[in-house]
């Protein structure tokens, strides 16, 4: 007979989603009316003028941003899923146990004949591979995405000044070949790999009770995991 759970409930059973979902789309809204603000505070500045929502939302300037952290964010997370499924970190509980006997890197194939394992699992062949490595592709097919419309509405955001201005139009293969666009990417890729990283040393020494980004409070350095 199946266990009571305390406090269980819909609310209660995915309130990390909730609120994660709720705090990005706080931040998404706040993005936008900052952004809106600055952007017709400067162009006021300059005697020209003032932008809408619709067209501030829908323009390059505001697009651009957006990606551009949507798109660090997902290469943070692949290069995650990628590098912990093969590199190890002895006492961190962000890493496998170095000594081995991981639950993950357990062969699919021998739980393919179970009825409460994952469909693709039980329906075997291509189909089980490609399961084992789609949280992986997710995240790559996500970070591309972001990519791409982070390229796409920096250049439309480049030329939409260059047009302001009387200055050349630029190509999107001129713009991703060159500084600004490279510039925006790196600025944000390199505080996602050093938050990430440090995030694996500090949880060696350092414990959050009740948190699983953690490892219990009395276990000792080197352990690795919960």
């Amino acid at each position: 007979m199946p266990r009571e759970k305390a406090g269980s409930g819909w609310i209660h059973d995915n309130g990390l989603s909730i609120a994660l979902l709720s705090l990005f789309a706080l931040s998404v809204i706040g993005h936008f009316f900052a952004g809106w603000g600055a952007e017709n505070q400067e162009r006021l500045q300059h005697g020209e003028a003032a932008l809408g929502g619709v067209q501030f939302l829908t323009g390059g300037q505001f697009l651009s941003t957006l990606f551009e952290n949507w798109e660090s964010e997902f290469l943070q997370m692949w290069a995650y899923v990628m590098l912990t499924a093969y590199l190890f970190q002895r006492g961190s509980p962000e890493s496998k146990d170095p000594e081995g006997g991981n639950p993950q890197d357990r062969d699919p194939k021998l739980d393919e004949g179970k009825p409460d394992a994952p469909w693709p699992v039980r329906a075997g062949g291509p189909l089980r591979v490609l399961y084992a490595h789609s949280l992986g592709l997710a995240m790559l097919i996500l970070f591309m995405a972001s990519f791409v419309l982070h390229l796409i509405n920096s250049v439309r955001h480049q030329n939409e000044d260059a047009r302001a201005h009387g200055q050349p139009i630029e190509t999107l293969w001129s713009h991703l070949t060159g500084h600004e666009f490279w510039f925006e990417s790196f600025q944000n890729w390199q505080s996602e790999f050093l938050s990430t990283g440090l995030l694996v040393i500090l949880a060696i020494h350092l414990r959050e009770k009740g948190s699983p980004e953690s490892k219990p409070v009395s276990h000792p350095h080197s352990e690795t995991g919960v």
